[in-house]
């Protein structure tokens, strides 16, 4: 298994999948193309998505905060990182209040069913190597 990425709009709508060659079971890396397509579609991103390849609840790691942070600062505004495992989905956004990214418990994304299926491809994707 596999980490990847998924971009999506605001609704919860993928607009790019990411499992490229390099992907390990602990990163994503680095891509243009992937920048690329974030940068494209800034007027309607609402965040990224990514794999934590394993069961349970996660966290976001230092990568992934300073990946938040650079990609945010990039783009001048802020995003939802939700965290998928094989059996959870952990949202992650800059919390005002203690100045740093934090766990939030709601996200009200318009089509819920849909988004379910987006977590079940992206939980897909990771577990086949993309």
């Amino acid at each position: 298994m596999i980490e990847t990425a998924m971009v999506f709009t605001r609704d919860g709508h993928p607009i790019f999948w990411l499992s490229p060659n390099g992907c390990t079971p602990g990163s994503v890396p680095d891509s243009d193309v992937m920048w690329n397509r974030i940068w494209g579609d800034r007027d309607i991103i609402g965040g990224v998505a990514h794999t934590h390849p394993w069961d349970g609840p996660t966290g976001a790691s230092h990568t992934d905060v300073t990946t938040f942070a650079a990609i945010e600062a990039g783009l001048g505004k802020r995003l939802y990182w939700p965290i998928v495992t094989m059996t959870h989905v952990s949202y992650f956004t800059w919390l005002d209040e203690v100045r740093e990214y934090g766990l939030v418990q709601h996200v009200d994304f318009r089509d819920t069913n849909h988004w379910f299926e987006v977590v079940k491809t992206l939980r897909q994707l990771s577990q086949t190597g993309g």
